[in-house]
């Protein structure tokens, strides 16, 4: 039986329209917590709600992660809403499939805006309601690049180590005043995310990747998630076998820079 432990707690998931934040969005809500969905597609949200446990009790909020100026707004909708925001899934994001050598420098700026500037954000917006009632926790997603620079994600790569550095200073900023932070490494998941990630031009990729296609179920990465958070983990991983490069690159990291010099990544 579900636990009772997310019960009424405000979830905020971003990225929330599809892939791993459809799914965590189905999962916490699962488990009776009211949800605030946000992505830029508003039809996209309304579906999801729809499909969720106690689709009334949940707020739909668009949002730009682009859009720097939206965030404080999005956050008083939420607090006036529902008086407290006690979680916080930094889900949404943009991917990369090119050479370093082929990425316009736009296309660079783009991601780390999108995916740390945005999130960061984001936080700095909600941060100030976590203090006031004495914690909530920030889940952030980035990706097992975040621990495993791969070939054709250097932008991507340098976006996610960005939120470790950022997330990991804050939770050690801010422990005290109750604020935890849970970082989700997923590795090979079956979504669109490879078919939306731009290539060096910055136009979409338009293809699944073999790897994506044939990775993890979403649905299946969504309730590991919610199971971390639910545990109080700092960190966790989810993938498949890809997983165990996190280990080859801390025990035999030369070893692990000949493998990923070769390895198939897409």
């Amino acid at each position: 039986m579900p636990s009772s432990s997310l019960a009424d707690q405000v979830v905020w998931i971003t990225g929330a329209s599809s892939g791993i934040g459809e799914a965590a969005a189905a999962e916490y809500a699962r488990y009776g917590a009211r949800l605030v969905l946000s992505a830029r597609r508003r039809e996209e949200l309304e579906r999801v709600r729809a499909g969720l446990v106690n689709a009334e009790e949940h707020l739909v909020v668009p949002l730009d992660l682009a859009d720097e100026a939206a965030m404080e707004p999005a956050t008083e909708q939420v607090l006036n809403h529902f008086g407290r925001i006690d979680q916080v899934v930094h889900n949404g994001g943009i991917s990369q499939r090119a050479l370093a050598r082929d990425t316009s420098l736009a296309v660079d700026r783009r991601m780390m805006e999108v995916n740390y500037f945005g999130t960061v954000a984001l936080t700095k917006a909600v941060l100030p309601a976590f203090l006031r009632q004495g914690g909530g926790r920030f889940v952030v997603v980035t990706s097992l690049v975040g621990e495993l620079p791969t070939p054709k994600r250097s932008a991507y790569s340098a976006s996610k180590h960005a939120l470790h550095g950022f997330f990991e200073a804050l939770r050690a900023e801010e422990y005290e005043n109750g604020v935890r932070v849970t970082m989700v490494l997923p590795g090979f998941i079956h979504t669109r995310l490879s078919y939306n990630a731009l290539v060096g031009d910055g136009s979409a990729q338009g293809t699944l990747d073999d790897a994506q296609a044939n990775g993890m179920d979403a649905a299946e990465c969504g309730r590991r998630l919610v199971e971390a958070v639910q545990r109080g983990r700092d960190q966790v991983i989810i993938a498949g076998r890809e997983g165990a490069g996190v280990y080859l690159k801390r025990w035999a990291p030369p070893l692990y820079r000949r493998v990923i010099r070769k390895i198939k990544v897409t």
